[in-house]
């Protein structure tokens, strides 16, 4: 069945509080298999910081991923137009139980050409540094490191607790061309 992406609405956002913070920081049985709880500690969003997000960056769209109009929210991701044909993703979270099915593969695939449809020819994305399991999973979609870091926000609580000292995040990025979507 395909997946259908749609603007997230109000009503979506207590179910993506949850499958974000569970598919990020999900610890237990509740974790998935690219986890940043060993790294980051605390929840990963919450309502009022997707709200401030979107009102941030007014022209970016937060997507919900579903296999039929009005079935279970299945993922999110989030992409904003930058510059130049360049378009940031992030926010790709898939729920824990239905990882390893293909479904990250297939929401990746379905945003990339969600934004190529909008002009998008390169997208964008930030890993934190030390996840070396997911660089790894993006690598093999083709996404390319490009040398460029950013920072970890060390004393922002909106992103959790850093465990550790030595955080930041890595840029990986993807040409966009007909045949890849």
């Amino acid at each position: 069945m395909p997946l259908t992406l749609r603007p997230a609405g109000p009503a979506d956002l207590p179910a993506l509080v949850t499958l974000m913070n569970t598919a990020y920081r999900g610890v237990g049985k509740e974790a998935s298999w690219n986890t940043e709880s060993r790294y980051i500690d605390g929840p990963r969003t919450s309502e009022t910081h997707l709200l401030d997000e979107i009102a941030r960056k007014p022209k970016a769209c937060l997507l919900v991923a579903q296999e039929s109009s009005g079935g279970p929210l299945l993922g999110c991701v989030l992409l904003a137009p930058l510059e130049d044909g360049r378009w940031h993703l992030g926010s790709l979270a898939v729920d824990p139980p239905l990882q390893k099915s293909g479904l990250g593969r297939r929401l990746l695939e379905a945003a990339e050409g969600w934004a190529a449809q909008r002009g998008a020819t390169i997208i964008e994305i930030e890993v934190v540094n030390v996840r070396d399991t997911l660089i790894a999973w993006y690598e093999r979609r083709g996404y390319r490191l490009t040398g460029a870091t950013n920072p970890f926000p060390y004393g922002d609580s909106r992103f959790g607790t850093p465990l550790r000292a030595d955080l930041g995040f890595v840029v990986l990025q993807r040409r966009l061309t007909p045949e890849a979507i």
